[in-house]
């Protein structure tokens, strides 16, 4: 049986953003679906998430899917680069993820600073899968366009135009995302026919 995890965005939750919406579209389906609340949520620390994640995730196979937003994508990434090298998973659909940031406030910035200056090890994360997918807005408001470049040139991860979606949030309108639910189907190799617009 499929197995998608989803990490969200700093500052959020299981129930933040469009995320309630893609865990529901995709149990109607019969994939089964983890969202954690991860820890301090907002000011996410590498040293927790990625120790919470892994008690999450458990054990990992090709049945094995993921979804983040924003800092989700790093917690993924670097949950990724510590499996071992045998480990494989089905993919991976990354949605604002990033690797820079726009200037922020310093307190912003702060809060992720860690996440901005530790290394990821890239090679170790692409050797888990073939199946990344990275989704961007071309008006995100805390990730440069540039960083879609960096995930297909890292990742070679299909990049994803969503044009008007800010950073992906319920406060900039965004409660659903049939480009996230149609990727993740797309690599897991089931049809895409998403009930709601």
């Amino acid at each position: 049986m499929s197995r998608v995890i989803i990490v969200h965005r700093w500052g959020g939750n299981s129930g933040s953003d469009w995320i309630p919406w893609l865990a529901d579209e995709l149990r109607t389906r019969d994939i089964e679906v983890a969202v954690p609340d991860m820890p301090k949520t907002n000011e996410p620390e590498i040293a927790l998430w990625i120790p919470y994640l892994a008690s999450v995730v458990k054990e990992v196979n090709e049945d094995t899917f993921f979804v983040g937003h924003s800092v989700g994508c790093q917690a993924i990434m670097r949950y990724l680069q510590e499996l071992s090298s045998d480990k494989k998973i089905g993919g991976a659909v990354f949605v604002a993820g990033f690797v820079n940031l726009k200037e922020q406030g310093q307190g912003e910035e702060q809060k992720v600073k860690e996440w901005l200056e530790t290394p990821i090890n890239w090679p170790n994360v692409k050797a888990h899968t073939s199946s990344f997918v990275y989704i961007y807005s071309d008006n995100d408001p805390f990730v440069p366009e540039s960083d879609a470049q960096i995930f297909r040139e890292k990742l070679n991860a299909k990049l994803v135009l969503d044009e008007g979606k800010g950073h992906f949030t319920a406060g900039g309108g965004v409660t659903e995302l049939t480009t996230a639910l149609d990727e993740l189907l797309l690599i897991m190799g089931l049809p895409v026919e998403t009930r709601s617009t």
